[in-house]
């Protein structure tokens, strides 16, 4: 599956020569055109970009650690990995993996970008791809001649990858989480006792393995290494005490010093968790905010990397709140024409993208900016020297500049 660099406009794709092979093509353009089902349109003056390539719903996405790409899946048995740094110009390139015979569910990157995993639909397995770079700059795609060996007996909900490359875990809807190494050995079998799981996550920081479903908390365990880099043990570390429902979904700060969780007990809540468990010390909840509808719909939830913003997603909307106060800053109604499937900061914070149809949808994080704003603001006025000042006003400045262009400088 050789991955060529596909630019999405009429001058890459080559004005045709003939009159004849003009109006030939033209007929199977509208030919074409008809059998496709009609693109959600979705505008609002925090869009950012749209981007679009696949011809098949995409079920998820995932920024590399370099912030170099993104990756997604779809439906139409490919994986397109897109450069983030023309988000904001009018062509966005992709390039395209396919998945031979299957598509693919879910996505991660590995830590040195160099690979990603799916998880395949039909083939109910995990696939590793190798990113080879090419001389033009582009990449090739080549799957792993192995797959993993199937081991999960309920549908698989997320994969993910350590950050420091020691292991993968795979969790099914059942109460079961799988801690694999690289080769695809099952390192560790963790049951969860949650009657269900509905999501499970590696923490940034690698030591973490957490997981939520049908009780009103969060279970944690600590993935245990030798100093040879060898595999020990996984043993529980601590809990998210405090809903009093089902836990819906959970996400890590990028620092793993603090943790976001929403329930179907209509509220979300930001822990910290820097704390020494082994001397029984427990997280503290920070704040706790109302989102009603995660009461009576599935809801999707993502941090920003600097735990100021939580995004939530429930249906086809997106609301967006600071997690300093709890309070709702942004929404944005019927983003996609499908309910989200997934949610996702980018690794700058600058962007949150979502998708659920044919198309991912790239907002401007503005509460972030206005985060980094009120931060700076309390920094200077506590500010000793002239230097720190100095930089302080210019990162005020800055936010206040990317505010005012986006038009959500509040007065």
């Amino acid at each position: 599956a050789g991955g060529s660099l596909e630019v999405r406009s009429q001058k890459a794709n080559g004005f045709p020569l003939s009159k004849s092979s003009a109006s030939k093509k033209q007929k199977q353009h509208q030919r074409i055109r008809k059998e496709k089902p009609q693109q959600h349109n979705f505008t609002h003056r925090l869009l950012a970009a749209a981007l679009k390539s696949h011809s098949g719903n995409i079920s998820c996405m995932d920024f590399s650690s370099n912030g170099k790409y993104l990756a997604t899946c779809a439906d139409d048995r490919t994986v397109r990995i897109w450069s983030t740094k023309d988000f904001l110009q009018r062509e966005h390139r992709s390039m395209r993996a396919n998945v031979e015979l299957d598509h693919a569910t879910l996505v991660r990157f590995s830590p040195d970008c160099r690979a990603f995993i799916v998880w395949l639909a039909s083939g109910d397995t995990l696939r590793v791809f190798k990113m080879t770079k090419r001389e033009d700059g582009g990449y090739t795609f080549t799957a792993t001649p192995e797959d993993f060996p199937k081991k999960h007996k309920a549908p698989v909900i997320n994969i993910a990858i350590a950050g420091t490359g020691k292991f993968i875990m795979t969790v099914s809807s059942d109460t079961t989480v799988l801690i694999w190494n690289l080769k695809g050995q099952v390192l560790s079998t963790i049951n969860t006792n949650q009657m269900n799981n509905t999501h499970a996550a590696i923490s940034p920081c690698s030591r973490f393995v957490a997981s939520c479903g049908f009780t009103p908390d969060v279970k944690v365990w600590e993935v245990c290494f030798g100093k040879k880099g060898d595999f020990q043990e996984v043993v529980r570390a601590f809990e998210l005490k405090g809903h009093s429902a089902a836990v819906q979904s959970f996400a890590f700060s990028n620092d793993s010093r603090r943790m976001a969780s929403v329930s179907k007990d209509g509220t979300w809540k930001l822990w910290d968790i820097d704390v020494e468990y082994k001397k029984q010390q427990d997280p503290y909840l920070l704040r706790t905010g109302r989102f009603e509808e995660a009461g009576t719909m599935l809801c999707r939830l993502a941090l920003s990397p600097d735990a100021q913003v939580l995004a939530l997603a429930s249906g086809r909307s997106i609301h967006l709140f600071n997690t300093r106060r709890g309070e709702k800053e942004e929404c944005f109604e019927q983003v996609h024409g499908e309910c989200i499937t997934d949610l996702s900061f980018d690794i700058t914070g600058r962007f949150l993208a979502s998708c659920g149809d044919r198309a991912v949808r790239l907002f401007h994080n503005t509460p972030g900016h206005r985060a980094v704003m009120e931060e700076m603001q309390g920094h200077l006025k506590r500010a000793s020297n002239d230097s720190t000042r100095q930089r302080l006003q210019q990162q005020l400045t800055q936010a206040q500049e990317t505010l005012k262009s986006l038009g959500a400088l509040k007065k």
